[in-house]
């Protein structure tokens, strides 16, 4: 995911947070450790853009990572600036 999001949006801040551990027996745990995860970006590209927007633009970065391999992402997408 790490590759995918500098890629496509070069952030000035990106953190992948592994949340699978807090989720272990519940819905969506594959028992592979990687089912749930946080992304907090901070980029130039999503100034302008509304929160829906960003999203998109994050789960598009990421292909079929959210919903095949990964089951829950949560996303703070962020424009300079902006408070976290």
């Amino acid at each position: 995911m790490n590759d995918l999001l500098n890629a496509a949006f070069t952030p000035i801040r990106l953190e992948v947070i592994n949340d699978s551990a807090k989720h272990h027996g519940h819905a969506g745990d594959d028992g592979s450790g990687e089912s749930h995860f946080t992304v907090v970006i901070e980029s130039e590209s999503f100034v302008g853009k509304s929160r829906l927007e960003r999203q998109r633009m994050v789960n598009a970065a990421l292909g079929d990572i959210p919903g095949q391999r990964v089951h829950a992402l949560a996303i703070r997408a962020v424009a300079p600036g902006e408070a976290w």
